[in-house]
């Protein structure tokens, strides 16, 4: 006959096998729904990129390779699909060329003053921001949830259930990476 101390851990492990699994369900989800924000945002960035380049084309002739790496990381970031490591890297192209993009404009004083041009920006700026809050919140649940699966004794749980870790979502921009420079102090005294 079992012994009422083995029953009694066996119904414990039982209920905080239960309690884990679907903690991680609930994770899981929160990092699936984090994902669908960033993609709501990135589907508007989108929708917005032909209408800044149809307006640039014509101030812009001359920077066409400008223009065209823009539509390309467009195209490549809608064609990436469901694949998340593609879509993480299409969608970094498509940062990166759009903000190469609107620097350029800034060589344009009379399409800067231009009010579709300003209002074009103006949507893409908050859209980039919506993005980045978005893309914060993501790389948070995708870190909690990354930390209970593995994490003991939880991840005794996860492994046999499948759970895999999720992909932060990060940017990786070379300016970022840039080292400012810094003044030389010792030369004011």
């Amino acid at each position: 006959m079992p012994s009422w101390a083995g029953i009694g851990i066996g119904v414990i492990a039982a209920f905080y096998a239960i309690g884990a699994f679907n903690r991680l369900v609930t994770l899981r989800m929160r990092v699936r729904d984090a994902w669908a924000q960033i993609d709501v945002q990135l589907k508007r960035r989108h929708d917005l990129v032909p209408n800044l380049v149809s307006a640039l084309q014509g101030y812009m002739a001359h920077e066409r390779d400008v223009l065209e790496r823009v539509t390309q990381a467009r195209q490549q970031a809608l064609a990436a699909g469901e694949n998340l490591q593609s879509r993480i890297a299409s969608e970094t192209a498509l940062t990166l060329a759009t903000r190469q993009l609107l620097a350029r404009v800034e060589g344009y004083p009379s399409l800067k003053a231009s009010e579709n041009m300003m209002n074009l920006q103006e949507e893409l700026a908050s859209t980039e921001n919506r993005i980045a809050f978005a893309r914060q919140f993501y790389n948070d649940s995708v870190m909690e949830y990354n930390t209970a699966c593995d994490t003991f004794p939880r991840n005794l749980v996860a492994l046999p259930f499948g759970f895999k870790a999720a992909t932060m979502f990060e940017v990786d921009d070379p300016a970022d990476r840039a080292v400012p420079a810094v003044a030389d102090l010792s030369s004011r005294r």
